[in-house]
């Protein structure tokens, strides 16, 4: 059902206000806005539709609204307002930029911390490959008695190499059948492709050499796997504690503990093929531990195949539209410094504006 205009405006006044006090809000406060031209009695019964229509939530018979996963939703992809960083937090987003991101190898650990200062929500920063490689060829070659070497190209022209034992029934003839086998069954797939089913296949056709092809296919894989893996960081867990929905020590443990690699690992999947920022409320994110927070993604260029992403994960509450700004700022500025690391200018605001758009 589409929204009308007021109530989208009682709607986006709500969770402005519960952004900013963290109390559920009620109709003589909307009513007293400045740009609200509406009666305590008509925001009354707008509240009361947009509970009924599963925007609102309230807490206590007698208290006020405060948004549900999907007012947020809404506020987030149609009401919010766009938020301009003002010149100092520009200015110091890129001295902390200039000062503390010197070396790439370091990078994602300090773009955490950064960013966790600039939001003062805990934050995550993600460094991965774009796209997952592929084995270009196999080649087996005999480096002797009892022993062969297993080479390994890949699509994006890296070489990696493992000297195996050959069982004592295997000759040179049986390494090149194998190597042929490889080449024709297993060359241009992702790492998910390589199934029981393809090793229990390639074992059937290898002969007398069918006994090295479970040893192949491990490394092989290992290999896939490490090439596309994402090196995390995550930083500023302890700054959920000065949000008041945190107070609770049970709940604020709960969403802490969420805060590690293995509940975070799909996130890169989340941004794939996503354009800007991405904001996951509540009930959409990805690990159960976090299904009561919103998460907000972004992504930045590092080069050499490489892409870095950016995120925080804080209250449903949070202030959607400043966290995005900074992350977006962020994200624009670190993949100007990774383009041209020899002359990183980062953006500033023209003498004599006063604020500038995010």
């Amino acid at each position: 059902m589409e929204l009308s205009e007021r109530k989208k405006k009682v709607l986006r006044s709500i969770v402005d206000l519960y952004i900013r006090t963290a109390e559920p809000v009620g109709s003589k406060a909307i009513a007293a806005l400045p740009d609200m031209k509406y009666s305590s009695a008509t925001i009354r019964n707008e509240m009361a539709e947009l509970t009924n229509m599963g925007y609102l939530e309230q807490p206590h018979t007698s208290a006020g609204r405060i948004p549900s996963p999907a007012g947020y939703r809404l506020y987030v992809d149609e009401l919010m307002a766009d938020y301009r960083l003002s010149i100092d937090e520009t200015k110091s987003i890129n001295s902390a930029i200039e000062e503390k991101m010197q070396r790439v190898d370091k990078m994602v650990e300090k773009v955490a911390k950064l960013v966790s200062q600039a939001t003062d929500l805990p934050a995550i920063s993600i460094s991965s490959r774009q796209g997952n490689a592929t084995v270009k060829r196999f080649e087996l070659i005999q480096a002797g008695a009892g022993s062969f070497i297993l080479v390994v190209m890949l699509s994006n022209d890296e070489v990696v190499n493992k000297l195996i034992k050959l069982p004592l029934n295997v000759e040179e003839a049986d390494l090149k059948l194998l190597s042929a086998l490889l080449n024709a069954t297993m060359a241009d797939l992702m790492v998910e492709e390589f199934t029981p089913g393809l090793l229990d296949r390639v074992m059937r056709s290898a002969g007398a050499a069918a006994s090295l092809v479970p040893v192949i296919v491990e490394f092989t894989t290992d290999t896939l796997r490490r090439q596309s893996s994402a090196n995390m960081a995550v930083a500023g867990q302890m700054r959920l504690l000065s949000h008041p929905e945190y107070r609770n020590i049970d709940k604020a443990q709960k969403v802490i503990s969420g805060l590690d690699e293995e509940s975070l690992s799909n996130l890169p999947a989340v941004m794939q093929g996503a354009n800007g920022t991405r904001v996951l409320v509540g009930p959409e994110n990805v690990a159960e531990e976090l299904k009561d927070t919103s998460v907000v993604m972004t992504k930045f260029d590092i080069g050499d195949g490489m892409q870095g992403m950016i995120g925080v994960v804080g209250p449903t509450r949070m202030d959607y539209a400043k966290v995005t700004a900074r992350l977006s700022y962020f994200a624009e500025s670190l993949s100007k410094m990774f383009a041209k690391p020899e002359q990183a200018q980062l953006p500033a605001p023209a003498e004599g504006d006063e604020n500038m758009e995010a």
